[in-house]
């Protein structure tokens, strides 16, 4: 099956998950490769089988180059053991499952990929380029692009709600999740990837250390009843990617690089991961 005409399967098929995203009222038709709402507005499914939903220009710092590095990164397993993490969290019945800042789309593919085939997954980013990369894909899940502040979806539709390290929007969070549903958001602590900013910038200095500190006390101000989980492993380097490594983080922008940084970088054999694994119910 073409991609163009699985997105519009798809779609057809979970036309009572999408809202239109200009008048917020539910799309109501698939009219040829076309989503229509009840007002008119029309968005056009892409030959790659996506929707278009932002309604205006948006700022998004991953370019095509990060993109691809965080692809052959991801693919070599980084973030495997949080996908498992996160599985557990999952029920055994079937879910619907959004991925929130969803990227190139490995870790939705992973984590479908460990589930029984029933489950319906949206992944969104607001990264076009990203979203092109979550096609080539082998899950059955569908991927646009949209505004996490404005989200194409109605009230109560999603049993889960999947945000790994993407900006959070909890009070659409709170409109898209199902009643008795579950937010799973993941976030870096301290120690993830210290070996790349020690690399980097050295030891002791502004940009080799981290903290997450307000990210997660705004998560427990919105959710004080969640459940925290602490997950720490080591991942290592496949030959030849460490410079893959640098370039598929924002660290590689920054300033105050010591002279010696990329000769470090290619040095490295294994790289820290360290996150908080911070699930709520609805």
């Amino acid at each position: 099956m073409k991609k163009i005409d699985f997105g519009k399967q798809f779609v057809s098929d979970h036309l009572s998950l999408f809202r239109c995203p200009v008048c917020q009222s539910p799309f109501d038709e698939v009219s040829g490769y076309s989503l229509v709402c009840p007002n008119n507005h029309s968005f056009d499914l892409s030959k790659k089988g996506t929707l278009f939903f932002l309604t205006k220009q948006a700022n998004n710092e991953y370019d095509k180059s990060m993109l691809q590095a965080r692809h052959k990164i991801l693919q070599a397993g980084l973030f495997d053991p949080i996908v498992a993490e996160i599985s557990k969290h999952l029920a055994t019945t079937p879910e619907t499952i959004l991925d929130v800042g969803c990227g190139e789309g490995t870790p939705l593919s992973r984590l479908l990929a460990q589930r029984n085939g029933s489950d319906t997954a949206i992944g969104f980013d607001i990264s076009k380029d990203g979203i092109n990369l979550a096609t080539q894909q082998p899950a059955k899940a569908f991927f646009c692009v949209a505004d996490l502040a404005r989200l194409p979806f109605n009230d109560h539709t999603f049993s889960t709600i999947i945000d790994l390290f993407s900006p959070s929007a909890y009070d659409e969070f709170n409109r898209v999740a199902k009643e008795g549903g579950k937010l799973i958001k993941i976030i870096p602590n301290s120690h993830y990837l210290h070996e790349l900013r020690e690399a980097l910038f050295g030891i002791g200095q502004k940009n080799s250390s981290y903290s997450n500190e307000k990210v997660f006390d705004l998560f427990m101000k919105h959710y004080p009843n969640a459940s925290i989980n602490e997950l720490t492993y080591s991942f290592s380097i496949p030959q030849g990617m460490q410079q893959d490594m640098m370039i598929m983080t924002p660290l590689h922008w920054g300033k105050d690089r010591q002279k010696n940084a990329i000769e470090n970088v290619n040095a490295l054999k294994s790289m820290t991961v360290d996150v908080s694994v911070m699930v709520t119910d609805f």
